[in-house]
Protein backbone atom coordinates (compact mmCIF):
# COMPACT_ATOMS: atom_id res chain seq x y z
CA UNK A 1 0.00 0.00 0.00
CA UNK A 2 1.40 3.45 -0.68
CA UNK A 3 0.02 6.19 1.67
CA UNK A 4 0.03 9.95 0.82
CA UNK A 5 2.36 12.21 3.59
CA UNK A 6 -0.96 13.53 5.45
CA UNK A 7 -1.66 9.09 5.86
CA UNK A 8 1.94 8.93 7.79
CA UNK A 9 0.07 8.15 11.54
CA UNK A 10 -2.67 5.01 8.80
CA UNK A 11 1.02 4.08 7.35
CA UNK A 12 2.97 3.45 11.27
CA UNK A 13 -0.46 1.56 12.45
CA UNK A 14 -0.16 -0.91 9.27
CA UNK A 15 3.46 -0.90 9.82
CA UNK A 16 2.49 -1.95 13.64
CA UNK A 17 0.20 -4.26 12.78
CA UNK A 18 2.44 -6.05 10.07
CA UNK A 19 5.34 -7.03 12.91
CA UNK A 20 2.35 -8.09 15.09
CA UNK A 21 1.26 -10.81 13.42
CA UNK A 22 4.87 -11.83 12.00
CA UNK A 23 5.97 -11.84 15.59
CA UNK A 24 2.82 -14.26 16.08
CA UNK A 25 3.82 -16.33 13.28
CA UNK A 26 7.09 -16.60 14.46
CA UNK A 27 5.84 -17.15 18.10
CA UNK A 28 3.45 -19.34 17.31
CA UNK A 29 1.41 -17.15 20.03
CA UNK A 30 -2.42 -16.40 19.42
CA UNK A 31 -2.57 -12.48 18.73
CA UNK A 32 -5.76 -12.24 16.76
CA UNK A 33 -7.23 -9.76 19.87
CA UNK A 34 -4.40 -7.62 18.95
CA UNK A 35 -4.56 -7.49 15.71
CA UNK A 36 -8.70 -7.02 15.62
CA UNK A 37 -7.15 -3.80 18.41
CA UNK A 38 -4.96 -2.35 15.53
CA UNK A 39 -7.64 -2.88 13.20
CA UNK A 40 -10.21 -0.95 14.86
CA UNK A 41 -7.42 1.79 15.38
CA UNK A 42 -6.76 2.00 11.42
CA UNK A 43 -10.60 2.26 10.89
CA UNK A 44 -10.64 4.76 14.08
CA UNK A 45 -7.93 6.97 12.72
CA UNK A 46 -8.97 6.59 8.76
CA UNK A 47 -12.35 8.09 10.23
CA UNK A 48 -11.14 11.11 11.73
CA UNK A 49 -8.59 11.85 8.58
CA UNK A 50 -10.66 11.69 6.49
CA UNK A 51 -13.24 13.49 7.89
CA UNK A 52 -11.23 16.91 8.04
CA UNK A 53 -9.75 16.90 4.63
CA UNK A 54 -8.30 20.01 3.05
CA UNK A 55 -8.36 21.26 -0.31
CA UNK A 56 -4.34 20.18 -1.09
CA UNK A 57 -5.17 17.16 0.44
CA UNK A 58 -7.80 16.16 -1.78
CA UNK A 59 -5.68 17.33 -4.78
CA UNK A 60 -3.06 14.23 -3.61
CA UNK A 61 -6.02 11.94 -3.30
CA UNK A 62 -6.82 12.70 -7.01
CA UNK A 63 -3.79 12.00 -7.79
CA UNK A 64 -3.20 8.78 -5.53
CA UNK A 65 -0.67 6.68 -7.80
CA UNK A 66 -3.21 3.46 -6.92
CA UNK A 67 -6.16 5.82 -8.17
CA UNK A 68 -8.21 3.71 -10.91
CA UNK A 69 -8.15 6.02 -14.01
CA UNK A 70 -10.62 5.74 -17.29
CA UNK A 71 -9.63 2.38 -18.29
CA UNK A 72 -10.25 0.43 -15.42
CA UNK A 73 -13.30 2.07 -14.60
CA UNK A 74 -14.55 1.03 -18.05
CA UNK A 75 -13.41 -2.47 -17.58
CA UNK A 76 -15.21 -2.58 -13.66
CA UNK A 77 -18.48 -1.48 -14.90
CA UNK A 78 -18.78 -2.58 -19.01
CA UNK A 79 -18.11 -5.53 -21.16
CA UNK A 80 -17.60 -5.82 -24.80
CA UNK A 81 -15.64 -2.83 -24.55
CA UNK A 82 -14.44 -1.87 -28.17
CA UNK A 83 -12.03 0.66 -28.31
CA UNK A 84 -11.68 3.32 -31.54
CA UNK A 85 -8.55 4.82 -32.35
CA UNK A 86 -7.82 8.40 -34.49
CA UNK A 87 -8.74 11.10 -35.46
CA UNK A 88 -8.71 10.75 -38.91
CA UNK A 89 -6.78 13.62 -39.68
CA UNK A 90 -3.24 13.76 -37.70
CA UNK A 91 -2.79 10.35 -35.59
CA UNK A 92 -4.05 8.52 -32.58
CA UNK A 93 -3.81 10.20 -29.37
CA UNK A 94 -2.70 8.20 -26.73
CA UNK A 95 -4.10 10.63 -23.90
CA UNK A 96 -7.48 10.21 -24.97
CA UNK A 97 -9.34 7.12 -25.10
CA UNK A 98 -12.84 6.04 -25.88
CA UNK A 99 -15.22 3.41 -27.46
CA UNK A 100 -18.22 1.74 -27.51
CA UNK A 101 -18.52 -0.66 -24.22
CA UNK A 102 -22.04 -2.53 -23.04
CA UNK A 103 -23.54 -1.06 -19.41
CA UNK A 104 -25.76 -3.97 -18.51
CA UNK A 105 -27.35 -4.69 -21.73
CA UNK A 106 -27.45 -1.09 -23.33
CA UNK A 107 -25.03 0.05 -25.62
CA UNK A 108 -22.81 3.50 -24.58
CA UNK A 109 -20.31 5.49 -26.03
CA UNK A 110 -17.42 5.81 -23.16
CA UNK A 111 -14.78 8.77 -23.81
CA UNK A 112 -12.03 9.98 -21.40
CA UNK A 113 -8.39 10.99 -20.57
CA UNK A 114 -5.91 8.02 -19.57
CA UNK A 115 -3.14 8.02 -17.43
CA UNK A 116 -0.31 5.71 -17.14
CA UNK A 117 -0.10 3.06 -14.02
CA UNK A 118 3.93 3.22 -14.58
CA UNK A 119 6.57 5.29 -15.80
CA UNK A 120 6.54 3.98 -19.60
CA UNK A 121 2.94 4.19 -19.64
CA UNK A 122 2.77 7.53 -18.17
CA UNK A 123 4.67 8.48 -21.03
CA UNK A 124 2.98 6.89 -23.54
CA UNK A 125 -0.05 8.40 -22.42
CA UNK A 126 1.73 11.70 -21.81
CA UNK A 127 0.55 11.63 -18.23
CA UNK A 128 -3.00 12.21 -19.36
CA UNK A 129 -2.51 15.62 -21.23
CA UNK A 130 -4.18 15.26 -24.75
CA UNK A 131 -3.10 17.01 -27.45
CA UNK A 132 -5.51 18.32 -30.49
CA UNK A 133 -5.85 14.96 -31.90
CA UNK A 134 -6.77 14.11 -28.46
CA UNK A 135 -9.65 16.08 -28.21
CA UNK A 136 -10.85 15.67 -32.04
CA UNK A 137 -10.78 11.64 -31.90
CA UNK A 138 -13.74 12.27 -28.53
CA UNK A 139 -15.57 14.56 -30.97
CA UNK A 140 -15.23 11.94 -33.62
CA UNK A 141 -16.32 9.16 -31.55
CA UNK A 142 -19.15 11.52 -30.15
CA UNK A 143 -20.98 12.17 -33.32
CA UNK A 144 -20.55 8.43 -34.10
CA UNK A 145 -22.61 7.81 -31.04
CA UNK A 146 -25.18 10.48 -32.08
CA UNK A 147 -25.43 8.81 -35.64
CA UNK A 148 -26.50 5.57 -33.72
CA UNK A 149 -28.61 7.27 -30.87
CA UNK A 150 -26.13 5.94 -28.01
CA UNK A 151 -25.52 7.48 -25.17
CA UNK A 152 -22.15 9.41 -24.38
CA UNK A 153 -20.54 9.18 -20.88
CA UNK A 154 -16.97 11.18 -20.70
CA UNK A 155 -14.64 10.19 -17.61
CA UNK A 156 -12.53 13.20 -16.86
CA UNK A 157 -8.86 12.76 -15.32
CA UNK A 158 -6.69 15.47 -16.54
CA UNK A 159 -4.05 18.15 -15.71
CA UNK A 160 -4.92 20.14 -18.56
CA UNK A 161 -4.76 19.98 -21.96
CA UNK A 162 -1.16 19.33 -23.38
CA UNK A 163 0.78 22.81 -23.44
CA UNK A 164 3.34 22.13 -26.16
CA UNK A 165 4.46 24.07 -29.27
CA UNK A 166 3.66 20.99 -31.43
CA UNK A 167 0.29 20.96 -30.21
CA UNK A 168 -0.93 24.64 -30.09
CA UNK A 169 0.80 24.66 -33.99
CA UNK A 170 -1.55 21.69 -34.62
CA UNK A 171 -4.96 24.15 -33.30
CA UNK A 172 -5.39 23.37 -29.58
CA UNK A 173 -7.24 26.07 -28.52
CA UNK A 174 -9.66 25.39 -31.46
CA UNK A 175 -9.92 21.75 -31.03
CA UNK A 176 -11.44 22.29 -27.41
CA UNK A 177 -13.48 25.44 -28.50
CA UNK A 178 -14.96 22.87 -31.36
CA UNK A 179 -15.82 20.63 -28.69
CA UNK A 180 -17.58 22.67 -26.71
CA UNK A 181 -19.34 23.90 -29.61
CA UNK A 182 -20.58 20.89 -30.80
CA UNK A 183 -21.17 18.82 -27.23
CA UNK A 184 -23.93 21.45 -26.27
CA UNK A 185 -25.65 20.13 -29.32
CA UNK A 186 -25.54 16.76 -29.45
CA UNK A 187 -29.10 15.07 -29.71
CA UNK A 188 -28.17 12.28 -27.39
CA UNK A 189 -27.76 11.97 -23.87
CA UNK A 190 -24.55 13.29 -22.09
CA UNK A 191 -23.13 12.30 -19.04
CA UNK A 192 -19.99 14.24 -18.10
CA UNK A 193 -17.73 12.64 -14.67
CA UNK A 194 -14.76 13.98 -13.08
CA UNK A 195 -13.02 11.11 -11.62
CA UNK A 196 -9.95 12.34 -11.07
CA UNK A 197 -8.15 16.17 -12.01
CA UNK A 198 -10.11 18.16 -13.83
CA UNK A 199 -8.03 21.33 -14.96
CA UNK A 200 -8.69 24.04 -17.42
CA UNK A 201 -9.78 23.72 -21.08
CA UNK A 202 -8.32 20.16 -20.63
CA UNK A 203 -11.29 19.00 -18.98
CA UNK A 204 -14.01 21.16 -20.21
CA UNK A 205 -12.94 20.05 -23.97
CA UNK A 206 -14.90 16.27 -22.87
CA UNK A 207 -17.05 18.43 -19.77
CA UNK A 208 -20.34 19.16 -21.66
CA UNK A 209 -23.12 17.31 -20.82
CA UNK A 210 -26.81 17.28 -19.43
CA UNK A 211 -25.89 16.34 -16.00
CA UNK A 212 -21.91 16.45 -15.18
CA UNK A 213 -20.73 15.16 -11.88
CA UNK A 214 -17.57 14.95 -9.36
CA UNK A 215 -16.63 12.44 -7.49
CA UNK A 216 -16.01 12.96 -3.85
CA UNK A 217 -12.26 13.12 -4.00
CA UNK A 218 -11.59 14.91 -7.23
CA UNK A 219 -10.98 18.45 -8.20
CA UNK A 220 -12.33 20.98 -11.18
CA UNK A 221 -10.95 24.04 -11.76
CA UNK A 222 -9.32 26.91 -14.47
CA UNK A 223 -5.56 25.89 -12.75
CA UNK A 224 -3.80 23.63 -11.02
CA UNK A 225 -2.73 24.75 -7.41
CA UNK A 226 0.93 24.65 -8.08
CA UNK A 227 0.65 26.48 -11.22
CA UNK A 228 -1.29 29.32 -9.64
CA UNK A 229 0.48 29.22 -6.95
CA UNK A 230 3.85 29.96 -9.55
CA UNK A 231 1.83 33.06 -11.17
CA UNK A 232 0.66 34.41 -7.84
CA UNK A 233 3.42 34.22 -5.53
CA UNK A 234 6.47 33.61 -8.32
CA UNK A 235 6.86 29.93 -6.15
CA UNK A 236 5.09 26.41 -5.82
CA UNK A 237 5.61 27.11 -1.69
CA UNK A 238 2.41 28.43 -1.81
CA UNK A 239 0.10 25.77 -3.43
CA UNK A 240 -1.79 24.92 -0.24
CA UNK A 241 -2.79 28.32 -0.38
CA UNK A 242 -3.70 28.35 -3.84
CA UNK A 243 -5.95 24.96 -3.46
CA UNK A 244 -7.69 26.51 -0.53
CA UNK A 245 -8.62 29.54 -2.72
CA UNK A 246 -9.22 28.53 -5.52
CA UNK A 247 -12.63 26.65 -3.96
CA UNK A 248 -11.90 23.61 -6.63
CA UNK A 249 -13.24 20.51 -4.40
CA UNK A 250 -16.63 19.14 -5.10
CA UNK A 251 -18.65 20.43 -2.92
CA UNK A 252 -17.40 23.84 -3.27
CA UNK A 253 -18.66 22.97 -7.11
CA UNK A 254 -21.37 21.33 -6.01
CA UNK A 255 -22.28 25.16 -4.06
CA UNK A 256 -21.66 26.93 -6.92
CA UNK A 257 -23.91 25.14 -9.08
CA UNK A 258 -20.63 24.01 -11.39
CA UNK A 259 -21.97 20.38 -11.27
CA UNK A 260 -24.58 18.73 -10.59
CA UNK A 261 -23.75 16.27 -8.00
CA UNK A 262 -21.10 14.37 -6.45
CA UNK A 263 -20.41 10.60 -6.19
CA UNK A 264 -19.26 9.47 -2.66
CA UNK A 265 -16.04 7.43 -2.34
CA UNK A 266 -15.13 4.32 0.09
CA UNK A 267 -13.52 5.63 3.07
CA UNK A 268 -10.30 6.38 2.57
CA UNK A 269 -10.58 7.12 -1.44
CA UNK A 270 -11.48 5.27 -4.57
CA UNK A 271 -7.86 3.54 -4.64
CA UNK A 272 -8.87 1.77 -1.39
CA UNK A 273 -12.09 -0.19 -2.69
CA UNK A 274 -12.03 0.48 -6.70
CA UNK A 275 -14.64 -2.21 -7.11
CA UNK A 276 -16.95 -0.43 -4.82
CA UNK A 277 -16.25 3.01 -6.06
CA UNK A 278 -16.65 1.43 -10.13
CA UNK A 279 -20.32 -0.02 -8.79
CA UNK A 280 -21.02 3.27 -6.93
CA UNK A 281 -20.49 5.14 -10.68
CA UNK A 282 -22.34 2.53 -12.17
CA UNK A 283 -25.18 2.83 -10.16
CA UNK A 284 -25.44 6.91 -10.83
CA UNK A 285 -24.89 6.25 -14.56
CA UNK A 286 -27.97 4.19 -15.11
CA UNK A 287 -30.06 6.44 -12.77
CA UNK A 288 -29.20 9.23 -14.78
CA UNK A 289 -29.30 7.75 -18.24
CA UNK A 290 -33.30 6.51 -17.35
CA UNK A 291 -34.12 10.33 -16.21
CA UNK A 292 -32.48 11.79 -19.26
CA UNK A 293 -34.13 9.14 -21.72
CA UNK A 294 -37.63 10.49 -20.71
CA UNK A 295 -36.20 13.71 -22.29
CA UNK A 296 -36.53 14.54 -25.75
CA UNK A 297 -33.53 15.19 -27.44
CA UNK A 298 -34.84 18.91 -28.41
CA UNK A 299 -35.81 20.00 -24.81
CA UNK A 300 -32.60 18.44 -23.61
CA UNK A 301 -30.54 20.73 -25.81
CA UNK A 302 -32.24 23.41 -24.59
CA UNK A 303 -31.77 22.48 -20.78
CA UNK A 304 -28.47 21.74 -21.86
CA UNK A 305 -27.69 25.48 -23.41
CA UNK A 306 -29.22 26.96 -20.22
CA UNK A 307 -27.30 25.22 -17.68
CA UNK A 308 -24.23 26.49 -18.39
CA UNK A 309 -25.93 29.80 -19.38
CA UNK A 310 -26.97 30.32 -15.82
CA UNK A 311 -23.65 29.02 -14.68
CA UNK A 312 -21.44 32.28 -12.70
CA UNK A 313 -22.84 35.19 -10.68
CA UNK A 314 -21.15 38.44 -9.74
CA UNK A 315 -22.08 41.67 -7.53
CA UNK A 316 -22.74 44.76 -8.60
CA UNK A 317 -20.95 47.78 -7.25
Amino acid sequence: MQFLDFEKPIADLYEQLDKLKENGEKSGVDVSATVSEYEQKIADTRQNIYTKLTAWQRVQLSRHPDRPYTLAYIEKMCTNFTELHGDRNVKDDKAMVGGFADLDGETVMFIGQQKGVNTKMRQLRNFGMANPEGYRKALRLMKLAERFNKPIVTLIDTPGAYPGLEAEERGQAEAIARNLFEMVKLRVPVICIIIGEGASGGALGIGIGDRVFMLENSWYTVISPENCSTILWRSWNFKEKAAEELKLTSDYMSQFGLVDGIVREPLGGAHVNPDEMAHLLKVRIKETLAELKKIDPETRIEQRIDKFSRMGFYEEK
